[in-house]
């Protein structure tokens, strides 16, 4: 395993946090990786800087009081507790990524990196090939989203979990609604995709618009169309982790006759949320079944950075390394 997956595993099992001593300690100690130099302290404190400078959303810092850092993982933060965290945690923005403008990839390619970034968030995500619909509607790509997700609330006991499902249902969740461009570098361009989305996510609490790549004079346009409609944007990023919201989506109420109309159209679309109603209502000795099943049926995600590095170089996706 490299360095970064090392830390990662590293965060993983200590589940609270932890300084650079303590990680390199834990990496020794379950000889995750062989340092090659004589200071491995120095090397997992400057890696785990590289993690926070390049905006990687798997990992946070806090400020402690003697100014040093400590380290956790972004999944793994309601576990620790929100009084530990409410210091000064940081994330940093990643620069954007140069495009190689010979690239080969094709769009569909970025749906893996795209569904890393929100399993990383804890939404599970699914493409829905509108090619694969039933009906004759030639404008289909206006109705279906390219991908869908639904994150859960993730409350920690029993009690509260129940409560909150007996005050009112539709608070445990959010559905979401993602339409994938591989690059956006017109107003006209920006417009056409800004509004298919429009158009894809009616049904959505949420609605997005993500793109590889966004042109830097776009970034006046799409604040005003974010304002006007709504729909958030989001710059997808080779190394899925270090992905960005540009611009928030606001939430909107779901529309159940529009998700009745694609469940009649997609079967893909009808049983993701089949699969969403089972794992609500599962009773909790079956509830770990279903969200394990909702888990298969979902896209792929990627499990560790070398992954990441192989599929971007086999697809052509250019990487901050070209």
């Amino acid at each position: 395993m490299t360095i970064k997956e090392a830390i990662i595993k590293s965060l993983e099992d200590l589940d609270r946090l932890a300084n650079s001593i303590e990680i390199c300690d834990h990496i020794l100690a379950n000889n995750y990786y062989e340092f090659a130099g004589k200071t491995p302290p120095a090397t997992v404190s400057a890696q785990l800087g590289d993690f926070i400078r390049n905006g990687d959303t798997r990992v946070k810092r806090i400020k402690q009081s003697n100014g040093t850092y400590s380290y956790y993982l972004t999944k793994n933060e309601q576990n620790i507790g929100i009084d530990i965290l409410s210091g000064d945690t940081e994330t940093q923005i990643t620069k954007p990524i140069k495009i190689n403008k010979s690239k080969t990839y094709e769009e569909r390619d970025l749906h893996k990196l795209l569904s890393s970034y929100l399993k990383n968030t804890d939404t599970y995500s699914k493409t829905i090939f509108h090619e694969q619909s039933n009906g004759k509607d030639n404008n289909q790509i206006w109705t279906h989203p390219d991908m869908i997700g639904i994150k859960f609330l993730n409350l920690q006991t029993k009690a509260s979990q129940n409560f909150l499902k007996s005050i009112n249902r539709v608070d445990t969740f959010k559905l979401s609604s993602y339409e994938l461009k591989r690059e956006i570098n017109s107003d006209s361009e920006l417009k056409k995709a800004f509004f298919q989305a429009v158009s894809n996510s009616s049904w959505a609490n949420y609605g997005y618009l993500v793109a590889f790549e966004f042109s830097d004079s776009l970034n006046e346009e799409m604040a005003r169309l974010n304002q006007s409609f709504g729909i958030g944007i989001v710059e997808l990023n080779a190394n899925p982790y270090q992905s960005k919201v540009l611009f928030p989506a606001v939430y909107r109420d779901l529309d159940f006759k529009t998700i009745d109309k694609l469940c009649k159209m997609n079967k893909e679309f009808e049983k993701f949320i089949e699969q969403t109603e089972k794992l609500m209502t599962a009773s909790e000795k079956y509830a770990s079944g279903a969200e394990k099943e909702l888990d298969e049926f979902c896209d792929d995600y990627f499990a560790n950075d070398t992954e990441v590095e192989n599929y971007c170089r086999d697809k052509h996706i250019p990487t901050d390394e070209e």
